[in-house]
């Protein structure tokens, strides 16, 4: 479908210039088209009326029609930049840290950069470029912008549905960075050996350091001071709510809502903050973890190269998977922050710089990681695996012990805790903003300021009652079971399907012509790549969709014990952190289904 002259956007969105207003049209040649007119798989519609012309200072406020006149215009960014470190800061997430270092030392080191750029050029990079070309092409949400071809409509839908479900359950990982944060201005550290409640935790642990079952202190802080599991007996016993996790979430919601309240000027000035602050902080525990004893033994142990590694499905399967949710493909937000964009934007340069600048986020991430868990196994004379963790088993257990071994320990604290609020709340914007997009554009009349605040703000309100079942001393139970089954599976649907559609119903020339009408000056290596990228997307990225179509699950490194020292390894659910759940959690087909994914 060619669209001459305007995209087929969301109401409000800019548009290019129409004809003068009483000026008489002259006679087109034979075979022309009109310019008010759209050529769909090969008939002309030409519409009754001519658009109004569009000055320079309103192009980018022009509705489509006078019936949508009472909507309030559609946002641009402020500046590209605000675009790029937008998308940076959605990008880098947690994952980022916490859990690409992990898999690259179980993986075979630095050998596992092999498959994770093989997967980053032929899956990630791909649809990447596709959810930022639809988003800025059609300048609409996840929902609207499928007017190109009304059938896929139900990806939009889907991406909102799976958004909602992120969001719910993502802000409470911020909850509980909120509460360490709070607890390192504390001195000594509450989980440190230093604080007096936790010395019989430390000598029982040096007395016996070959005991897995022996608790250490930031273990005993993590399980029952901030999550109280351990007065839980599983999913069916959620106990009350934690009120300090409580508070900690309500502060959480409220920092997004008034982040995100004016949109992208709003949080389009946040990110200058929030999407360059994690970056100084990893710099600086480099510089710092460079400094300390056995920190070489911690980088050795993280890029060891294991060639035979490369023979094993699991490898490419993780990598498959660490390319999937590091760039947020499939949840609606790049596609929805794309839209906002100027038509003219190069989104073939705006996809290279992110795209890698990501990856390459994560693998210098586990230089700062796992210098000073080595720093941790010399000064407790272990190997450097038995300290290595990943997901919050990293960043609430292993990582703050490591910190709190540091001279100094409160304020590298701090340091790492706003780190991980900063990754956090970037992934939460755009995953926010695709949630508000794909809504408003459905029903612009909420672009209104004062009906958007309520709207935003009853959306977090209600992300926060539904939370509050996370925050109980059974939540890491609901948690878990939300983080394994809720995502997982529908991501991969939702992208093949998009694939699929631009690909073979939309056309995939087509596609590529409306990207070249983008960048209208498209460089020779935008054209060579263009070529490449057709390639992915009809035959290479479906194709490895559904070979990695079980690749997209979380990832099996931390677990809560209920202390006795009883054995549950067949009990446990392939979730991401392999809590292990009672007899009581499985019955009737809850069981089966679980054994079977397991």
């Amino acid at each position: 479908m060619k669209l001459v002259a305007e995209r087929w956007g969301a109401p409000g969105a800019p548009r290019s210039e129409g004809p003068e207003p009483g000026a008489e049209e002259p006679p087109l040649p034979p075979g022309a088209i009109a310019e008010n007119a759209v050529q769909l798989n090969g008939a002309v519609l030409e519409a009754s009326h001519h658009l109004p012309p569009a000055s320079p200072t309103q192009t980018q406020t022009q509705p489509v029609s006078p019936a949508c006149g009472s909507s309030q215009p559609r946002e641009t960014w402020g500046g590209k930049y605000e675009f790029l470190l937008s998308c940076m800061g959605y990008c880098v997430g947690l994952g980022n840290v916490w859990r690409f270092p992990y898999l690259c030392y179980r993986n075979g080191g630095g050998v596992f950069l092999i498959p994770y750029s093989i997967m980053l050029l032929f899956t990630g990079l791909p649809l990447f470029l596709m959810e930022l070309s639809l988003g800025q092409y059609g300048a609409a949400g996840p929902i609207t912008v499928w007017k190109c071809c009304p059938l896929l409509k139900g990806i939009g839908i889907g991406m909102l549905l799976v958004s909602s479900l992120v969001s719910l359950y993502y802000n409470v990982i911020i909850a509980w960075t909120f509460y360490y944060l709070g607890a390192s201005f504390q001195s000594p550290l509450p989980w440190s050996c230093d604080a007096l409640q936790n010395a019989h935790l430390c000598q029982a642990q040096n007395v016996s350091l070959g005991n897995a079952s022996r608790l250490s202190a930031s273990e005993a802080f993590w399980n029952e001071r901030v999550l109280g599991v351990v007065h839980s007996s599983g999913l069916g016993d959620p106990g009350p709510v934690r009120w300090p996790l409580a508070l900690c979430l309500l502060l959480a919601w409220a920092v997004i809502f008034l982040c995100t309240l004016r949109g992208i000027h709003s949080s389009g000035k946040v990110v200058y903050f929030t999407a360059t602050f994690p970056y100084l902080v990893i710099f600086v525990l480099i510089v710092r973890g460079a400094t300390l004893e056995g920190s070489i033994d911690g980088v050795r142990f993280y890029l060891s190269a294991d060639w035979s590694r490369l023979r094993s499905a699991q490898v490419w399967n993780d990598a498959a998977s660490q390319i999937f949710y590091s760039l947020g493909i499939g949840f609606g937000g790049l596609l929805s922050m794309a839209s906002y964009n100027k038509f003219d934007n190069n989104v073939i340069r705006d996809t290279l710089v992110i795209a890698i600048g990501n990856c390459c986020t994560s693998f210098f991430a586990g230089f700062a990681i796992f210098s000073i868990l080595g720093h941790m196994a010399w000064r407790k004379k272990v190997p450097v695996g038995e300290v290595a963790d990943s997901g919050p088993g990293l960043a609430f257990v292993a990582y703050p012990e490591a910190l709190a071994l540091l001279p100094g320990s409160a304020f590298w604290s701090i340091l790492f805790f706003m780190m991980l609020f900063t990754l956090g709340v970037d992934t939460l914007f755009g995953n926010m903003e695709g949630i508000t997009t794909a809504v408003m554009d459905e029903f612009p009349s909420l672009r209104d300021w004062k009906r958007k605040a309520l709207f935003l703000g009853g959306l977090c309100f209600a992300f926060y009652l539904l939370g509050l079942l996370l925050i109980t001393e059974g939540g890491i139970f609901w948690f878990t079971l939300m983080d394994a089954y809720s995502t997982s599976f529908g991501l991969i649907i939702i992208v093949l399907f998009m694939c699929l559609g631009v690909a073979f119903f939309y056309g995939v020339d087509q596609f590529c012509r409306d990207i070249v009408d983008m960048i209208c000056l498209c460089p020779p290596w935008c054209s060579k790549l263009l070529l490449y990228f057709k390639a992915c997307w009809t035959i290479v990225t479906p194709g490895m969709l559904l070979r990695f179509r079980k690749a997209i699950h979380p990832l099996n490194s931390w677990r809560t014990t209920n202390g006795n020292g009883r054995d549950f390894s067949h009990q446990i659910i392939d979730v991401p952190y392999t809590v292990n759940l009672t007899d009581h959690d499985f019955t009737g087909g809850w069981r089966q289904q679980g054994s079977s994914e397991a």
